[in-house]
């Protein structure tokens, strides 16, 4: 590192500048560094809302972008992430406050039997980044928990996780119980992990199968957005 970069004090930069280097300090993955940007964009008179979407998910969307092409990795996105979430921490209770608007609400989980959650991990990360409600049940979830996590948390999306082969049926379960409920069609259901296809996501019944966290964050976008235009027709 220069001198020179040494040297930047973020209160000196312009709104412009000053977001520019946002994006530069999220994909380094600097949390503090993030915390005093958001923290200044606020004294600056910036609303948490512009500051969430120009700033944090304008910076996130570059690091998903780069992990889809396999320029940033696993160990990179988790450190964007976790700057994102200091950012996220400030402005948490203000976007309530203003009432901003909402991507939207997901409920996540690995499916019963298995304990992988690296990629669960990376989606709930991203997820978040894109300015949704992350509801995360953690690793092996028997149908009950999803259920009730859905219902409980008023969720949009139900997203599922496994790793394994031997896991990968229980999702059907899951999707099978809500329409056995007759909620199936209240939720979106996006399915994901490295076993899975876009043909096993179709037969199981879910929404959409995503096979990274770009790709999640991307369909729950358009999903939640065609939720909303039929709400607006109807």
């Amino acid at each position: 590192m220069s001198d020179e970069e040494d040297d930047i004090i973020l209160s000196e930069l312009d709104d412009d500048e000053l977001v520019q280097q946002m994006f530069d300090d999220l994909y380094d993955g600097l949390r503090e560094e993030i915390e005093e940007g958001v923290n200044i964009l606020l004294e600056r008179g910036w609303a948490p809302y512009k500051i969430l979407t120009e700033a944090l998910v304008g910076g996130m969307t570059i690091v998903g972008n780069d992990f889809r092409d396999g320029i940033l990795f696993v160990p990179e996105v988790l450190l964007a992430a976790n700057a994102m979430k200091g950012g996220m921490f400030i402005l948490k209770p203000l976007l309530a406050e203003t009432g901003a608007p909402r991507m939207g609400k997901m409920v996540i989980g690995t499916v019963k039997g298995d304990i992988h959650d690296i990629g669960k991990n990376l989606v709930s990360m991203m997820m978040e980044g894109a300015g949704f409600e992350i509801v995360d049940l953690g690793i092996n979830n028997p149908v009950e928990d999803y259920i009730e996590a859905i219902k409980a948390e008023e969720a949009d999306i139900l997203g599922m996780s496994a790793l394994l082969t031997t896991t990968m049926p229980y999702m059907k379960v899951v999707i099978d119980t809500m329409k056995e409920q007759g909620i199936r069609d209240d939720y979106i259901v996006l399915v994901g992990g490295a076993p899975l296809n876009e043909e096993f996501g179709r037969a199981i019944g879910a929404d959409a199968y995503c096979r990274d966290a770009a790709v999640a964050v991307e369909t729950a976008k358009d999903f939640i957005a065609r939720k909303h235009n039929q709400m607006a027709a109807g």
